[in-house]
Formats: C-alpha cells, structure tokens, sequence
C-alpha cells in the first residue's frame, strides 16, 4: 500500500464517521472513527516496522527480519525516517549473517538520517567493526570515536571499550609479525 493512500483512507473513513454521526448511527460512527484513527497511525508508524521492533527487542531477529521482509519497496510505502530506521533494523539483523552484507543498510540509514543519537552511535560502532574486519585500522577509529561522542548516556560504553581492545590486540598482532620477520637469519 503506498503511503499517501493510508491518509487518504483515514480521511475518507473520518468523513464517514461524521456522516454517520450526523444520520444518528452513533455505534457506527464510532467504529468509523476508530478505523480513521488506525490509518492515520498506521500511516506514521508502518505495523510491519513496530512488528520488528517488537522482535528485535525480544532478540528473536528471524522473526524480525520476516516482518521487515514483507516491506517490499520502501521508498515507496514508508516515510523517510521510517525508511531509515528500516534500513538500520535490517542491517542489524544482516550483521548477524553476514557483517559484510550489513555495511550498506548502516550505510543507508545514516545517510537518509537516523533521529536518535543511541541509534547514529549503534550504526557507526557497527561500522567501525566492518571496518576493522577489512583492516581498515583508521576508518575504524574514526567510527570508535564518533560512535564515543554520540554514546551520551554510555549504554555503548562497554561494546565501544571492547572494540578498542580489539584494535589493540591487531595491532599489537601486526607488530609482533613484523618484528618476526625483520630479523636477519644466521
């Protein structure tokens, strides 16, 4: 269903409402208010996104992942912070997957926007763990820091503090090689 025509119905169903209001069908007018109100919800809350959020909370991600499946065209049905927030739901449920496959759906939803600063941060600290697994040390401490700077109620802190480590470890790793292999044979 496009998105406009979601308003569309809930804007014919209210003119029903009032219809009915007016012909003295209460009971029936009242229904009709009901289903004007749901279209407009449902018009600035998709029931499939609220679905997957719903079973992202409950880290249940097939069953998450199902319903942003059912989205077949998002630009076209949902609105653009919706659309972002789609992309960010399923480049984390391809992160488990595939990291690799997830980089373009954070990539995408940073850059239609994300509303939440938590959210900006989650996506670039996801970022910044494809980045460290290409081997692009730099690109991943940017990331790490952005992600630090956006993280204001340090509910990443831990995650952010354990992908430093990390880094560390490669890089230490890396040093350690090249020392094994700058020493002269005898």
């Amino acid at each position: 269903m496009l998105k406009y025509s979601r308003l569309a119905l809930g804007i014919v169903a209210f003119g029903f409402a009032i219809y009915l209001f007016v012909i003295g069908q209460i009971a029936w007018g009242l229904l009709a208010l009901l289903f004007s109100i749901l279209f407009v919800v449902f018009f600035f809350r998709n029931e499939n996104m609220l679905a997957a959020f719903f079973y992202m909370r409950k880290n249940n991600l097939e069953k998450a992942h199902s319903f942003l499946q059912r989205i077949k065209h998002p630009e076209a049905v949902l609105l653009k912070g919706q659309q972002a927030y789609y992309y960010f739901l399923v480049g984390t449920c391809e992160a488990q997957k595939s990291i690799f496959q997830s980089e373009k759906y954070f990539k995408k939803a940073l850059a239609i926007g994300l509303r939440m600063d938590h959210d900006v941060a989650m996506a670039k600290l996801s970022l910044a763990g494809v980045a460290m697994s290409k081997g692009n040390k730099r690109e991943a401490q940017n990331l790490l820091a952005e992600a630090k700077k956006l993280d204001k109620n340090k509910m990443l802190a831990e995650q952010i503090k354990m992908m430093q480590q990390q880094m560390g470890m490669v890089g230490m790793q890396k040093v350690g090689m090249q020392s094994y292999h700058g020493r002269k044979r005898m």
